[in-house]
């Protein structure tokens, strides 16, 4: 078991997504996508240190708003590569570590589910 969020290895790697996130977009000048990519990546981290919190369904809620903000950051990943803000070698990469983490989400949830 965990001690605190910090301890989560999902929740590590969600942090390291959004900051590489943030500098593929640093030079970005539709600040509309831009800004919709940044706010859904750290969306991921930030559920699940407010779901841990909480403990229990809620957490499980929470990690799954944390899915969520994952396939919608996946889909501006997508949309980013084919309007070429990104690389098509960066949104692969990219996309790779939002479908890890969502697994890592799923399986986190599954474990609260077991344990109540």
């Amino acid at each position: 078991m965990y001690q605190s969020f910090e301890d989560l290895e999902v929740w590590k790697r969600a942090c390291q997504l959004a900051v590489r996130l943030y500098k593929a977009l640093e030079n970005c000048r539709d600040f509309g996508l831009k800004d919709q990519m940044q706010r859904a990546a750290v969306s991921i981290a930030s559920n699940i240190a407010e779901g841990s919190e909480r403990h229990g369904k809620d957490f499980a809620r929470f990690l799954g708003i944390s899915r969520g903000s994952c396939a919608e950051l996946r889909t501006q990943l997508y949309i980013a590569a084919r309007v070429e803000i990104i690389s098509d070698a960066t949104r692969c990469e990219l996309v790779d570590e939002t479908k890890q983490i969502s697994k890592m989400l799923y399986a986190l949830g599954k474990s609260l589910k077991t344990e109540h």
